[in-house]
């Protein structure tokens, strides 16, 4: 593979990008390089975290800034799978039905608080992350590219929400946290008021095609052997232990390392090397992996952290 790493134009470009989301969600510039960096490997994203920490106002910003087509889906309870897909109806005029595309046909899908939805509702998206395509009526429909799902929820201990299964969770390349802001950044927040209104102002930095055409740079970054195999050990040490109810599947070794490339690009680094995998390897495991015994120490984000490192990294 021959080595590529992000051009001046990019660089500057990419850099606007995150610039400008750090100044709609103040202080969390590691998080939105994830999220850029998930979107960038396309990957699907999930935001969880309690509500109000501003969630929604980053997918907002960045469907904004990237110059995409988007549309919101406001996860509720009864909400059907057709709501999301599209519905086919009867053309008197025609005696044939026709079928209307539902929200699902844009290019950035804002499925908020995705966790408040039946699981039969949350399996509406299930073709469509892993396949970028919907069936309805016996009938393929091709999603616009690119095509991102991002996907807010809020904890599962909150009243009215469902555990998204492990199928839906593995089609997500990312799991992010925002967390609450520090003291000073607080107070930023207080004296700034409203974040939303900082939207409009917001101008498309990229485009479709040109988020495309640094999705196919990103997928070129060169990766050396030593280095699949430290990823490969990383994956390999979540299938070894024993007090996990499941290792990381082949989707998500492959989720991981385009991960690192995507960090890696916009790093302006020719390769990838250890310390992108590390960089991303918390928030593309966190969701997948859970402890055997409910109460044992950590999260998802704390067991990334532990099986970096149980892993030395290859000289």
């Amino acid at each position: 593979m021959n080595a590529v790493s992000a051009t001046d134009a990019d660089a500057a470009t990419l850099g606007t990008v995150l610039g400008t989301l750090e100044t709609v969600i103040l202080g969390k510039p590691e998080q939105i390089r994830l999220c850029l960096a998930c979107l960038l490997a396309r990957g699907h994203l999930l935001i969880e975290d309690v509500p109000g920490v501003g969630k929604t106002t980053l997918a907002h910003a960045l469907a904004h800034v990237l110059g995409l087509a988007w549309q919101r889906v406001q996860f509720t309870s009864d909400l059907l799978p057709a709501d999301i897909i599209g519905v086919s109806i009867f053309d008197r005029a025609s005696q044939r039905f026709n079928f209307r595309q539902g929200p699902i046909f844009t290019q950035l899908l804002l499925a908020d608080e995705v966790n408040r939805a039946s699981p039969r509702t949350q399996s509406a998206l299930l073709e469509a992350m892993e396949e970028r395509q919907v069936s309805a009526d016996g009938t393929t429909y091709p999603l616009p590219e690119p095509f991102f799902v991002v996907a807010t929820q809020n904890p599962h201990e909150q009243l009215g929400t469902f555990a998204l299964p492990e199928s839906q969770l593995d089609r997500f390349l990312m799991r992010v946290r925002l967390g609450y802001p520090d003291a000073a950044h607080e107070r930023e927040l207080l004296r700034g008021g409203e974040r939303r209104e900082l939207l409009s102002r917001i101008a498309p930095a990229l485009s479709a095609a040109a988020v495309l055409r640094v999705q196919r740079a990103v997928r070129a970054m060169h990766v050396a052997d030593a280095l699949l195999d430290y990823t490969q050990a990383l994956i390999a040490r979540t299938r070894e232990r024993s007090d996990l109810k499941l290792g990381l599947s082949p989707r998500a070794g492959q989720g991981l390392l385009r991960a690192a490339q995507a960090w890696a690009y916009l790093a302006a680094r020719p390769a990838v090397l250890p310390e992108d995998v590390q960089a991303v390897l918390p928030a593309v495991v966190a969701h997948r992996l859970e402890r055997r015994d409910p109460a044992g120490a950590g999260d998802g984000d704390a067991l990334g952290r532990e099986i970096i490192r149980a892993v030395p990294v290859p000289p």
